[in-house]
Formats: structure tokens, C-alpha cells, sequence
């Protein structure tokens, strides 16, 4: 599988389509990542209400479901969602 975004005018629009949707899904799950990453400090570090745990947690658990909806929508898996760097290794630490 190639871990690469391939936007070759050549190719089929669907699979542009869904090369673009991979790039853009894997930098909202960066996001999403990094967001449930601060989230968890905040919440140790006592620096949230539980009224604001809650709606924190609430909002990633519907920022993953939608992630869930259009991986379906677009035939992606979550797995695919990274990209390889180089020698940088993986964005998102996914990619074998």
C-alpha cells in the first residue's frame, strides 16, 4: 500500500478524489490527536471543570465518529491515514 498522495491528472478522478480525502482525514487525526493530547494534560492537571471534561470529551467522541463516517464514505481505513516522510519516518507514527 502506497503511503504517498498521488494527485497524476493522468489517474481516474475518484482516485485523486480519495487520495486528497486521505491527506485531508490524516491531518484532522493529527489535529484530533494532538487536541485529545492537550485535553488529557488539562483534565491531570486539574485546569478543567468536569462540565468541561465532559463537553471535551463529548466533542472528540463526535470529531471521531465523523472521521468514522467519511473513512466509510471515501473507502478508507484508519490505518491508511499517515504519511510517509522519508527519514523523518511517519507522520502520525502509524506506517510500517
Amino acid at each position: 500500500m502506497t503511503r504517498h498522495v498521488d494527485i497524476d491528472p493522468d489517474r481516474d478522478r475518484e482516485a485523486v478524489e480519495r487520495d486528497l480525502m486521505r491527506l485531508v482525514l490524516t491531518l484532522v487525526d493529527l489535529l484530533r490527536e494532538l487536541m485529545e493530547r492537550q485535553a488529557l494534560r488539562r483534565v491531570e492537571g486539574g485546569q478543567l471543570t468536569e462540565e468541561q471534561e465532559e463537553r471535551v470529551g463529548v466533542a472528540l467522541m463526535l470529531l471521531d465518529e465523523r472521521m468514522a463516517e467519511l473513512c466509510a464514505r471515501f473507502g478508507l481505513h484508519r490505518e491508511e491515514l499517515d504519511l510517509d516522510l522519508g527519514p523523518l519516518g511517519s507522520l502520525l507514527g502509524r506506517a510500517p
